[in-house]
Protein backbone atom coordinates (compact mmCIF):
# COMPACT_ATOMS: atom_id res chain seq x y z
CA UNK A 1 0.00 0.00 0.00
CA UNK A 2 1.22 3.33 -1.11
CA UNK A 3 0.27 7.11 -0.48
CA UNK A 4 1.67 8.25 -3.65
CA UNK A 5 0.29 8.81 -6.82
CA UNK A 6 1.54 6.18 -9.53
CA UNK A 7 2.48 8.05 -11.87
CA UNK A 8 6.06 6.99 -12.31
CA UNK A 9 7.43 3.83 -14.27
CA UNK A 10 9.16 2.89 -11.32
CA UNK A 11 11.70 0.11 -11.05
CA UNK A 12 11.49 -2.02 -8.19
CA UNK A 13 14.55 -0.86 -6.71
CA UNK A 14 15.58 2.28 -4.82
CA UNK A 15 19.21 4.46 -4.77
CA UNK A 16 19.91 5.12 -1.15
CA UNK A 17 24.20 5.77 -1.91
CA UNK A 18 26.12 7.40 -4.58
CA UNK A 19 29.86 8.30 -5.41
CA UNK A 20 31.06 9.22 -8.74
CA UNK A 21 29.98 7.25 -11.07
CA UNK A 22 28.69 4.25 -8.60
CA UNK A 23 25.58 4.00 -6.58
CA UNK A 24 23.79 1.42 -4.68
CA UNK A 25 20.65 0.20 -3.64
CA UNK A 26 19.20 -0.75 -0.40
CA UNK A 27 20.02 -4.19 -0.75
CA UNK A 28 23.43 -3.20 -0.87
CA UNK A 29 23.99 -4.51 -4.95
CA UNK A 30 26.22 -1.22 -6.94
CA UNK A 31 25.71 -0.53 -9.91
CA UNK A 32 27.34 1.64 -12.76
CA UNK A 33 25.11 4.78 -13.17
CA UNK A 34 24.76 5.92 -16.80
CA UNK A 35 21.71 7.89 -16.15
CA UNK A 36 23.46 10.08 -13.10
CA UNK A 37 19.20 11.18 -12.76
CA UNK A 38 18.72 11.67 -16.64
CA UNK A 39 21.69 13.88 -17.09
CA UNK A 40 21.24 15.62 -14.22
CA UNK A 41 24.07 14.30 -11.92
CA UNK A 42 27.06 16.23 -14.13
CA UNK A 43 29.92 15.90 -11.49
CA UNK A 44 28.99 12.54 -10.23
CA UNK A 45 27.11 11.48 -7.11
CA UNK A 46 28.45 13.23 -3.85
CA UNK A 47 30.90 15.56 -5.54
CA UNK A 48 33.08 16.60 -2.65
CA UNK A 49 33.30 20.47 -3.83
CA UNK A 50 29.53 20.38 -4.40
CA UNK A 51 28.56 19.09 -0.69
CA UNK A 52 31.50 21.84 0.33
CA UNK A 53 29.51 24.50 -1.56
CA UNK A 54 26.12 23.35 -0.19
CA UNK A 55 26.77 22.65 3.08
CA UNK A 56 28.82 26.64 3.52
CA UNK A 57 25.95 28.36 2.10
CA UNK A 58 23.26 26.03 4.56
CA UNK A 59 24.89 28.06 7.30
CA UNK A 60 24.62 31.44 5.82
CA UNK A 61 21.06 31.77 3.86
CA UNK A 62 18.84 29.21 2.35
CA UNK A 63 16.31 31.86 0.68
CA UNK A 64 15.82 35.20 0.16
CA UNK A 65 13.05 37.01 -1.81
CA UNK A 66 14.06 38.14 -5.92
CA UNK A 67 12.13 41.22 -4.26
CA UNK A 68 16.44 41.75 -2.62
CA UNK A 69 19.76 41.88 -4.94
CA UNK A 70 21.51 38.61 -5.74
CA UNK A 71 25.53 38.39 -5.85
CA UNK A 72 25.28 34.45 -6.71
CA UNK A 73 22.28 35.36 -9.48
CA UNK A 74 24.50 37.86 -10.99
CA UNK A 75 27.73 35.63 -10.95
CA UNK A 76 25.79 32.66 -12.16
CA UNK A 77 24.53 35.04 -14.87
CA UNK A 78 27.75 36.05 -15.98
CA UNK A 79 29.04 32.92 -16.10
CA UNK A 80 26.65 31.35 -18.27
CA UNK A 81 26.64 34.53 -20.60
CA UNK A 82 30.92 34.56 -21.41
CA UNK A 83 32.22 34.87 -24.28
CA UNK A 84 28.80 34.27 -26.16
CA UNK A 85 26.65 36.16 -28.09
CA UNK A 86 23.77 35.81 -24.97
CA UNK A 87 23.74 38.21 -21.86
CA UNK A 88 20.84 38.33 -19.88
CA UNK A 89 19.46 35.22 -17.56
CA UNK A 90 16.32 34.10 -15.22
CA UNK A 91 17.10 31.43 -12.75
CA UNK A 92 13.93 29.16 -11.99
CA UNK A 93 13.27 25.48 -10.75
CA UNK A 94 13.43 22.74 -13.65
CA UNK A 95 13.18 22.33 -16.81
CA UNK A 96 9.59 22.73 -17.40
CA UNK A 97 9.49 25.99 -16.09
CA UNK A 98 12.27 27.31 -17.86
CA UNK A 99 10.80 26.60 -21.22
CA UNK A 100 7.82 28.26 -19.78
CA UNK A 101 9.40 31.52 -19.36
CA UNK A 102 11.38 31.44 -22.50
CA UNK A 103 7.91 30.78 -24.62
CA UNK A 104 6.46 33.84 -22.64
CA UNK A 105 9.24 36.30 -23.57
CA UNK A 106 9.35 34.79 -26.96
CA UNK A 107 5.14 35.52 -27.69
CA UNK A 108 5.94 39.22 -25.56
CA UNK A 109 8.52 40.52 -27.31
CA UNK A 110 7.35 39.72 -30.71
CA UNK A 111 3.70 40.39 -29.88
CA UNK A 112 3.08 36.89 -32.28
CA UNK A 113 1.29 33.76 -30.61
CA UNK A 114 2.55 30.76 -32.91
CA UNK A 115 5.62 28.43 -32.08
CA UNK A 116 6.49 25.71 -34.52
CA UNK A 117 7.63 22.15 -32.18
CA UNK A 118 8.88 19.04 -33.50
CA UNK A 119 7.38 15.76 -33.46
CA UNK A 120 9.32 13.59 -31.14
CA UNK A 121 10.46 16.66 -28.70
CA UNK A 122 10.07 16.97 -25.22
CA UNK A 123 9.75 20.46 -23.37
CA UNK A 124 7.71 19.03 -20.21
CA UNK A 125 4.62 18.41 -18.70
CA UNK A 126 2.75 21.82 -17.51
CA UNK A 127 0.18 22.12 -19.89
CA UNK A 128 2.39 24.93 -21.80
CA UNK A 129 5.07 22.61 -22.41
CA UNK A 130 2.90 19.43 -23.08
CA UNK A 131 1.25 21.45 -26.22
CA UNK A 132 4.75 22.20 -27.42
CA UNK A 133 6.06 18.50 -26.77
CA UNK A 134 5.63 16.34 -30.13
CA UNK A 135 4.51 13.34 -28.35
CA UNK A 136 1.26 12.45 -28.51
CA UNK A 137 1.85 10.19 -25.47
CA UNK A 138 2.32 13.06 -23.21
CA UNK A 139 -0.83 14.76 -24.17
CA UNK A 140 -3.39 11.94 -24.04
CA UNK A 141 -6.59 12.45 -21.46
CA UNK A 142 -5.47 15.89 -20.58
CA UNK A 143 -8.39 17.17 -23.17
CA UNK A 144 -7.71 20.06 -25.46
CA UNK A 145 -4.31 21.02 -25.64
CA UNK A 146 -3.14 25.26 -25.51
CA UNK A 147 -3.74 26.36 -29.04
CA UNK A 148 -1.20 28.71 -31.50
CA UNK A 149 1.55 25.58 -31.44
CA UNK A 150 2.69 23.52 -34.90
CA UNK A 151 4.37 20.83 -34.48
CA UNK A 152 6.36 19.44 -37.86
CA UNK A 153 8.45 16.31 -38.30
CA UNK A 154 11.86 17.13 -37.14
CA UNK A 155 14.68 16.82 -40.22
CA UNK A 156 12.44 17.83 -42.80
CA UNK A 157 13.04 21.23 -43.91
CA UNK A 158 9.98 21.36 -46.47
CA UNK A 159 7.82 20.36 -43.55
CA UNK A 160 9.02 23.32 -41.36
CA UNK A 161 9.30 26.08 -44.86
CA UNK A 162 5.37 25.09 -45.39
CA UNK A 163 4.16 25.64 -41.77
CA UNK A 164 5.83 29.14 -41.71
CA UNK A 165 4.42 32.43 -42.43
CA UNK A 166 4.98 35.80 -40.72
CA UNK A 167 2.42 34.88 -37.93
CA UNK A 168 5.07 32.84 -36.02
CA UNK A 169 7.02 34.01 -33.22
CA UNK A 170 9.42 30.95 -32.64
CA UNK A 171 10.78 28.31 -33.72
CA UNK A 172 11.48 25.93 -30.77
CA UNK A 173 13.83 22.69 -30.82
CA UNK A 174 15.94 20.64 -29.41
CA UNK A 175 19.29 20.22 -31.48
CA UNK A 176 19.07 16.54 -29.98
CA UNK A 177 16.40 15.51 -29.19
CA UNK A 178 16.99 13.30 -25.74
CA UNK A 179 13.36 11.82 -24.55
CA UNK A 180 12.60 11.21 -28.93
CA UNK A 181 15.25 9.10 -29.72
CA UNK A 182 18.60 10.60 -29.44
CA UNK A 183 18.15 12.27 -32.68
CA UNK A 184 20.36 15.11 -33.36
CA UNK A 185 19.56 17.95 -36.03
CA UNK A 186 20.82 17.82 -39.79
CA UNK A 187 23.05 20.27 -41.12
CA UNK A 188 20.48 21.40 -43.69
CA UNK A 189 17.76 21.70 -41.21
CA UNK A 190 19.65 23.86 -38.74
CA UNK A 191 20.40 25.68 -42.05
CA UNK A 192 16.44 25.97 -42.95
CA UNK A 193 15.96 26.95 -39.54
CA UNK A 194 18.23 29.92 -39.87
CA UNK A 195 16.65 31.09 -43.34
CA UNK A 196 13.51 30.86 -41.72
CA UNK A 197 14.21 33.06 -38.76
CA UNK A 198 15.67 35.51 -41.10
CA UNK A 199 12.91 35.23 -43.96
CA UNK A 200 9.86 35.69 -41.07
CA UNK A 201 11.50 37.15 -38.14
CA UNK A 202 10.92 34.27 -36.36
CA UNK A 203 12.78 33.88 -32.54
CA UNK A 204 15.10 30.41 -32.69
CA UNK A 205 14.73 29.00 -28.90
CA UNK A 206 16.78 26.35 -28.60
CA UNK A 207 15.54 23.80 -25.44
CA UNK A 208 19.20 22.96 -24.19
CA UNK A 209 17.53 21.16 -20.92
CA UNK A 210 19.60 17.68 -21.39
CA UNK A 211 22.10 19.10 -23.70
CA UNK A 212 23.19 21.95 -22.26
CA UNK A 213 26.25 22.54 -19.95
CA UNK A 214 28.47 20.53 -20.73
CA UNK A 215 26.98 17.04 -21.77
CA UNK A 216 27.69 16.99 -25.28
CA UNK A 217 31.38 18.36 -25.17
CA UNK A 218 30.93 21.91 -25.47
CA UNK A 219 29.20 24.50 -23.43
CA UNK A 220 25.98 24.45 -25.03
CA UNK A 221 25.13 21.71 -28.01
CA UNK A 222 24.23 24.71 -30.20
CA UNK A 223 27.68 25.60 -30.39
CA UNK A 224 27.85 22.82 -32.73
CA UNK A 225 25.63 24.34 -35.28
CA UNK A 226 24.76 27.28 -36.93
CA UNK A 227 22.28 27.98 -34.86
CA UNK A 228 22.51 30.59 -33.30
CA UNK A 229 19.28 31.25 -30.47
CA UNK A 230 17.64 34.27 -29.54
CA UNK A 231 17.17 32.67 -26.45
CA UNK A 232 18.14 29.24 -24.45
CA UNK A 233 17.14 27.20 -21.96
CA UNK A 234 18.75 24.91 -19.05
CA UNK A 235 18.22 23.02 -16.12
CA UNK A 236 19.31 19.68 -15.50
CA UNK A 237 23.01 19.27 -15.19
CA UNK A 238 23.01 23.16 -14.18
CA UNK A 239 22.83 22.06 -10.86
CA UNK A 240 24.82 18.96 -11.10
CA UNK A 241 21.59 17.28 -9.10
CA UNK A 242 20.38 20.59 -7.30
CA UNK A 243 17.08 21.15 -8.52
CA UNK A 244 17.62 25.20 -10.85
CA UNK A 245 16.62 26.22 -14.61
CA UNK A 246 17.24 29.12 -16.17
CA UNK A 247 17.07 30.94 -19.59
CA UNK A 248 19.78 32.87 -21.20
CA UNK A 249 18.90 35.25 -24.17
CA UNK A 250 20.08 38.30 -26.17
CA UNK A 251 20.49 41.76 -24.86
CA UNK A 252 17.24 42.83 -26.91
CA UNK A 253 15.04 41.19 -24.39
CA UNK A 254 16.10 42.82 -21.60
CA UNK A 255 13.32 45.75 -21.49
CA UNK A 256 10.85 42.43 -22.37
CA UNK A 257 10.78 41.39 -18.83
CA UNK A 258 10.15 44.17 -16.48
CA UNK A 259 9.25 43.96 -12.30
CA UNK A 260 6.08 42.34 -12.61
CA UNK A 261 5.88 40.60 -15.93
CA UNK A 262 7.37 36.60 -14.84
CA UNK A 263 8.77 35.14 -11.68
CA UNK A 264 9.23 32.43 -9.16
CA UNK A 265 9.42 32.07 -5.61
CA UNK A 266 12.11 29.64 -5.24
CA UNK A 267 13.79 30.49 -8.15
CA UNK A 268 17.99 31.56 -8.07
CA UNK A 269 17.81 30.84 -4.50
CA UNK A 270 21.32 30.71 -2.39
CA UNK A 271 21.47 26.90 -2.33
CA UNK A 272 20.96 26.65 -5.94
CA UNK A 273 23.42 29.50 -6.74
CA UNK A 274 25.76 28.19 -5.02
CA UNK A 275 25.96 24.79 -6.54
CA UNK A 276 25.20 25.96 -9.92
CA UNK A 277 28.17 28.46 -9.90
CA UNK A 278 30.43 25.91 -8.32
CA UNK A 279 29.03 23.35 -11.50
CA UNK A 280 30.03 25.80 -14.12
CA UNK A 281 33.25 27.06 -12.67
CA UNK A 282 33.84 22.89 -13.31
CA UNK A 283 32.65 22.05 -16.85
CA UNK A 284 33.22 25.57 -18.37
CA UNK A 285 36.75 25.32 -18.12
CA UNK A 286 38.51 24.26 -21.57
CA UNK A 287 40.29 21.39 -20.47
CA UNK A 288 37.09 19.66 -18.60
CA UNK A 289 35.35 20.43 -21.73
CA UNK A 290 37.78 18.72 -24.20
CA UNK A 291 37.93 15.23 -21.43
CA UNK A 292 33.91 14.88 -22.29
CA UNK A 293 34.63 15.45 -25.65
CA UNK A 294 37.31 12.38 -25.66
CA UNK A 295 35.19 10.03 -23.46
CA UNK A 296 32.14 10.38 -25.66
CA UNK A 297 35.00 9.58 -28.79
CA UNK A 298 35.82 6.92 -26.49
CA UNK A 299 32.18 5.47 -25.91
CA UNK A 300 31.46 5.54 -29.24
CA UNK A 301 34.60 3.61 -30.33
CA UNK A 302 33.88 0.90 -27.52
CA UNK A 303 30.57 0.45 -28.70
CA UNK A 304 31.20 0.22 -32.12
CA UNK A 305 34.14 -1.82 -31.91
CA UNK A 306 32.44 -4.69 -28.73
CA UNK A 307 28.53 -4.15 -30.29
CA UNK A 308 26.96 -6.15 -33.14
CA UNK A 309 27.27 -3.95 -36.39
CA UNK A 310 24.09 -3.14 -36.66
CA UNK A 311 23.76 -1.63 -33.76
CA UNK A 312 23.50 2.37 -34.08
CA UNK A 313 25.01 4.95 -32.21
CA UNK A 314 24.03 8.24 -32.33
CA UNK A 315 24.15 11.13 -30.29
CA UNK A 316 27.23 13.84 -29.30
CA UNK A 317 29.31 13.64 -26.34
CA UNK A 318 27.99 11.87 -23.29
CA UNK A 319 24.26 11.78 -24.51
CA UNK A 320 24.37 8.52 -26.48
CA UNK A 321 21.98 6.64 -28.11
CA UNK A 322 21.88 3.02 -28.86
CA UNK A 323 19.48 1.41 -31.54
CA UNK A 324 19.01 -2.11 -32.14
CA UNK A 325 16.74 -3.36 -35.10
CA UNK A 326 14.04 -5.67 -33.49
CA UNK A 327 14.75 -5.18 -29.86
CA UNK A 328 12.71 -3.08 -27.05
CA UNK A 329 14.82 -1.06 -25.25
CA UNK A 330 12.99 -1.56 -21.91
CA UNK A 331 14.13 -5.03 -22.92
CA UNK A 332 17.86 -4.44 -22.89
CA UNK A 333 17.42 -1.72 -19.85
CA UNK A 334 16.29 -4.16 -17.73
CA UNK A 335 18.86 -6.97 -18.72
CA UNK A 336 21.29 -4.45 -18.29
CA UNK A 337 20.18 -3.38 -14.40
CA UNK A 338 20.18 -7.10 -13.59
CA UNK A 339 24.05 -6.95 -14.86
CA UNK A 340 24.73 -3.77 -12.53
CA UNK A 341 24.61 -1.31 -15.25
CA UNK A 342 21.62 1.42 -15.28
CA UNK A 343 20.89 3.33 -18.26
CA UNK A 344 17.32 5.16 -19.61
CA UNK A 345 15.49 4.44 -22.59
CA UNK A 346 14.75 7.62 -24.89
CA UNK A 347 11.53 5.90 -27.08
CA UNK A 348 10.77 2.36 -27.46
CA UNK A 349 13.76 1.11 -29.40
CA UNK A 350 16.64 3.50 -28.34
CA UNK A 351 18.82 2.87 -25.18
CA UNK A 352 20.23 5.96 -23.82
CA UNK A 353 23.48 6.62 -21.88
CA UNK A 354 24.31 9.64 -19.96
CA UNK A 355 26.74 9.03 -17.23
CA UNK A 356 28.10 11.73 -14.96
CA UNK A 357 30.59 14.05 -17.03
CA UNK A 358 33.31 12.59 -14.65
CA UNK A 359 32.90 8.74 -16.07
CA UNK A 360 36.11 7.07 -16.26
CA UNK A 361 37.29 5.17 -19.51
CA UNK A 362 37.13 2.46 -17.09
CA UNK A 363 34.13 2.93 -16.45
CA UNK A 364 32.76 3.38 -20.44
CA UNK A 365 34.72 0.36 -21.24
CA UNK A 366 32.90 -2.13 -17.91
CA UNK A 367 29.78 -0.33 -18.91
CA UNK A 368 30.13 -1.35 -22.48
CA UNK A 369 30.80 -4.77 -21.80
CA UNK A 370 27.95 -5.33 -19.77
CA UNK A 371 25.91 -4.08 -22.96
CA UNK A 372 27.59 -6.69 -25.14
CA UNK A 373 26.66 -9.23 -22.80
CA UNK A 374 23.28 -8.16 -22.98
CA UNK A 375 23.11 -8.26 -26.59
CA UNK A 376 24.62 -11.61 -26.45
CA UNK A 377 21.80 -13.22 -24.09
CA UNK A 378 18.74 -11.00 -25.36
Amino acid sequence: MTALFQNYGRRPLEIVEGKGTVVKDSNGKSYLDFTSGIAVVSLGHANERLVHVLNEQSKKMWHTSNLFESSGQEQLAQQLTNDTHLSRALFCNSGAEANEAMMKLARKHTGKSTIITFEQSFHGRTFGTMAATGQDKVKEGFGSMLESFITVPYNDPEALRQAMSHDVAGIMLEVIQGEGGVTKVTDEFAETIVEMSKTYGALILVDEVQTGIGRTGTRYAYEQTVIEPDIISLAKGLGGGFPVGAIVAKEKFAKDFGPGTHGTTFGGNPLAMAVANEVIATIFDASFLQEVEKKGAHLKEAIQRELPADVQVRGEGLLIGIKKEGWKAQDALVAAEEKGLLTVAAGNEVLRLVPPLTVTNEEIDEAVSILKDVLQTM
